[in-house]
């Protein structure tokens, strides 16, 4: 078993039901932790709404592969689309982290190449595990974050 993390995010609809369907189909049966939420600027892409951040901790056996599966299972129930890059979207769930297991295959990059570059990632993986997200990751990523608070909270 080892920790692995992954992002959640939602700007379209009902932003707190995609997040909590999400979690159900990625997590599964897997024990979790889960970060609060946090209202995120879009960072490239086209002009749209906030999103609704968060990162989801989960002890798994689980490979990089099963859990990208569970990331797309979970966005298609969720009426994701892929019509624009970066652009609006039900529901979007990213592999961040797999242990300490790296990947360069093109399917599953692991860790995520754009993991420390953004505050709406770092933030959260922060308030799971502070040693993974040093002061200076933090202050050199890109994107206002603004916690909410559980998602439990926002109902």
């Amino acid at each position: 078993m080892r920790a692995c993390y992954l992002s959640l995010g939602s700007n379209v609809g009902n932003r707190q039901q995609h997040l909590t369907s999400g979690l159900a189909i990625v997590c599964g049966t897997d024990a979790r932790r889960v970060s609060r939420v946090y209202e995120t600027e879009p960072v490239g892409g086209v002009a749209q709404d906030n999103f609704w951040n968060l990162v989801v901790e989960v002890t798994t056996d689980a490979t990089a592969h099963q859990l990208l599966a569970r990331a797309h299972e979970a966005e298609a129930t969720n009426g994701r689309t892929r019509d624009v890059r970066w652009g609006p979207r039900t529901l979007d769930v990213d592999l961040l982290l797999v242990g300490d297991e790296t990947s360069e295959d093109p399917e599953v990059l692991v860790p995520h190449p754009r993991l420390y570059e953004r505050a709406f990632v770092l933030n959260p993986l922060r308030e799971l595990a502070p040693e993974l997200v040093s002061d200076e990751q933090l202050r050199a990523s890109v994107g206002r974050v603004v916690a909410l608070g559980t998602l439990e909270s926002l109902r």
